[in-house]
């Protein structure tokens, strides 16, 4: 289990520091002009986690499910069923509270509404076309791993709408979808790469979103970029 906690710690790492590292302008930019980190690190996720994915009996991932079998076999939470939804939650209630995000509320809503339908139907489609059955054994629909994809998501929408006025965000937001990660191998209801194929769609279907966006409702500016041109 440590093995796969200092995976998801690099995970989580590379994510702030990409995301953290770079200011985002809210208008949308060309493609050819994000084929940086904001592409590198999803895609080499989703890579690890397809290597990764062998059903043989020394794979890395049968592996580290029979290290978790043997030191925490009794280990269950439901955390992770709310956890998950946590970053958007958190920005949000930010927005609620009067501290405006990068996007106006109806922009926002809609980024994030594509962004969720993207990464849902994603992984809708991959665990019913690979039938991997989960570690646990009790069904054939764990590859790759939804509550993960799902926070990794939120965590993406939550640091890109308030990476600008706080810097530290990105690790929060990350630090929370790399914890979720973390407790579905640790519930046993997923192998690590369910996990890296799940943060990789999660981070990647959220950018989409955001590289797609026309912003045909309300203001291009945010408050947030308004308040700092004064």
């Amino acid at each position: 289990m440590k093995y796969a906690l200092s995976t998801l710690t690099c995970i989580v790492c590379l994510c702030q520091f990409a995301f953290a590292q770079r200011p985002d302008s809210i208008v949308v930019p060309k493609f050819h002009h994000v084929l940086d980190a904001d592409v590198y690190i999803p895609v080499s996720l989703i890579l690890a986690g397809s290597i990764a994915n062998g059903n043989g009996q020394e794979s890395l991932k049968k592996e580290l499910a029979e290290e978790r079998s043997e030191h925490m076999p009794h280990f269950h939470t439901k955390i992770d069923n709310y956890l998950q939804y946590a970053p958007i939650a958190i920005a949000y209630g930010l927005d609620a509270a009067g501290i405006p995000s990068k996007t106006d509320i109806a922009n926002r809503t809609a980024i994030l509404f594509k962004g969720e339908l993207l990464m849902s139907s994603s992984v809708f489609l991959l665990k019913n076309t690979t039938h991997q059955l989960r570690p646990d054994g009790t069904t054939y629909n764990s590859f790759p791993s939804g509550h993960t994809a799902q926070a990794f998501a939120a965590a993406t929408f939550l640091s890109e709408e308030y990476k600008d006025r706080f810097h530290w965000m990105p690790y929060a937001a990350y630090g929370i979808a790399a914890s979720v990660g973390a407790l579905r191998i640790a519930n046993n209801r997923h192998y690590i790469s369910d996990v890296l194929v799940g943060a990789g769609l999660g981070i990647l279907s959220m950018k989409v979103a955001y590289w797609t966006h026309h912003y045909k409702w309300g203001k291009k500016k945010s408050m947030y970029h308004e308040e700092t041109s004064n």
